[in-house]
């Protein structure tokens, strides 16, 4: 409540104080120089850190831990650097984020913001991360391999993102170059219009792609075009330096440490987890691997009541049945159980397999006792591994768009078709727990099921193969009773 109150203070404070700051700045030239830690100690004084930011893969958003998001993690960092808590607003559109910093409503923007030298109202932290603009067109049109290629195309980016500047200095050497900059879209937005035809390319950020590459499948990875821009944070320019350059230390001792670099390869450097593996790969590592964990899902499955082979397939869908496995994103173990889901289900040990299938498997059950009692069937079992994967809320949000939709809320095909649209302003901004990678789930669960098929019918191959050995083991017995046993089929 004091912090409510403290936030209502220093927005009224700043409102007020961006009325005046002309003539503030210009009854006191020297301001900056006579006080230049004052917006340092201002935030040390009210004991939280306001960064207004996006809600977008990239920057910040609810994962399945809670926040999260590369800048998010920078934030939540520096904030504790200072001492303070952590206070996270969000914007629809870069100018949005800008504008709230300038004015003063934020303390720091974090949005994926790239370096603007020209803007009097915004200091700029040094560079955190190269972003390095490329071009992605749809798969069947011809390869855009250089800039004459982008000629006749049509093509959109995000305004305000930097790469619009990096177009218009194409633009003087070849005037034919035309595009179209969109405050309102994000790029699973722009990835979805060129997929579907309405759009034939976009220029987005690398690692933006490769973060959504995956269910776009219909688009492909075109040409780089320029240098690498930065992305740097934001500061109002009217409150002096201090936090500022103190930002700047604490990303140059990240940065000397390899804290940044490790930041940056766990959210941006590795391939996406769900890509499918093959089945040849899964039925390989069955036998060479469950041997050693099918008495643990036999287990937790007489405990919570799943089909053994279930809780098997999502054990190997989560860590491809390696007990220490660690995600990108500090998950771990056989089942990938966070922190908080091991406190909760009194899991000591998440590297453990024994304690580790049998939390998952009864964090399972806790998700599924959860939802609707409308949803029944299958479609709670396909649910509740969304909600392992991506969260209830997410989940929950994902049937209140379905049913927007005009779809059912509790049958997962609806749900289903609904889930990536949590990737898309448009609609997420409907909803309570907003952005998510919503076409994770989708994978996730597909996956599952065909790992479950397998593992059904290999269970239904092995039990028909010790019944017909059992009854060619009895008629041999009759007729050669001098063989005690009969050798193994290999």
């Amino acid at each position: 409540m004091l912090k409510a109150v403290a936030r209502h203070l220093l927005h009224y404070h700043r409102w007020y104080l961006s009325l005046g700051v002309a003539v503030t700045l210009a009854l006191l030239p020297h301001r900056q120089s006579q006080a230049p830690n004052r917006h340092l100690e201002e935030v040390r004084e009210r004991d939280f850190l306001a960064v207004v930011s996006r809600n977008t893969p990239t920057s910040y958003y609810e994962g399945r831990r809670g926040p999260t998001g590369f800048e998010y993690e920078l934030a939540r960092r520096f904030a504790d650097h200072l001492g303070v808590s952590l206070s996270m607003e969000t914007k629809s559109d870069i100018a949005g984020v800008r504008e709230a910093v300038a004015s003063g409503a934020g303390d720091l923007g974090a949005a994926a913001l790239t370096l603007a030298p020209g803007s009097p109202d915004l200091n700029f932290s040094t560079a955190i991360l190269e972003l390095q603009p490329q071009v992605v067109y749809r798969r069947g049109l011809p390869p855009v391999e250089t800039i004459e290629d982008l000629v006749g195309l049509k093509i959109a980016t995000i305004r305000d993102s930097g790469i619009g500047d990096v177009l218009r200095a194409l633009q003087k050497t070849l005037p034919e170059l035309g595009w179209r900059e969109a405050a309102e879209l994000e790029v699973a937005d722009l990835l979805q219009r060129v997929e579907e035809g309405e759009l034939d390319a976009a220029v987005i950020f690398s690692h933006q792609f490769k973060l959504n590459r995956l269910f776009f499948p219909g688009v492909e990875d075109g040409l780089t075009l320029g240098d690498p821009l930065s992305m740097v944070w934001a500061f109002p320019a009217a409150y002096g330096l201090g936090l500022q350059r103190e930002a700047n230390a604490f990303l140059s001792r990240l940065r000397r440490s390899g804290t940044l670099g490790r930041l940056v390869e766990r959210y941006f450097g590795h391939e996406d987890y769900l890509e499918y593996v093959g089945a040849r790969t899964f039925i390989r590592q069955l036998h060479e691997k469950l041997d050693d964990y099918d008495e643990l899902f036999r287990e937790a499955a007489r405990e919570t009541g799943f089909d053994w082979k279930l809780l098997a397939a999502l054990g190997y869908q989560e860590s491809h049945w390696e007990p220490r496995a660690t995600s990108p994103t500090g998950v771990r173990g056989l089942m990938m159980l966070t922190n908080a889901t091991a406190a909760e289900m009194d899991v000591a040990n998440r590297l453990d397999p024994a304690q580790s299938i049998d939390g998952g498997a009864r964090y399972l059950r806790k998700t599924m006792d959860r939802l609707q009692e409308e949803i029944q069937g299958d479609d709670r079992l396909w649910m509740a591994l969304a909600a392992y994967n991506v969260g209830l809320g997410h989940l929950y949000d994902a049937q209140k768009i379905a049913e927007m939709r005009g779809g059912d809320p509790y049958a997962w095909p609806d749900v289903r078709e609904a889930l990536p649209l949590l990737q898309n302003r448009a609609w997420y901004s409907k909803v309570r727990h907003g952005y998510a990678r919503g076409g994770e789930p989708v994978v996730y669960v597909r996956n599952i099921r065909r790992y479950y098929e397998i593992l059904n019918y290999v269970d239904r191959s092995q039990q028909q193969f010790f019944q017909l050995s059992e009854r060619d083991d009895d008629e041999e017995r009759d007729d050669s009773p001098q063989y005690d046993q009969i050798p193994p089929i290999l």
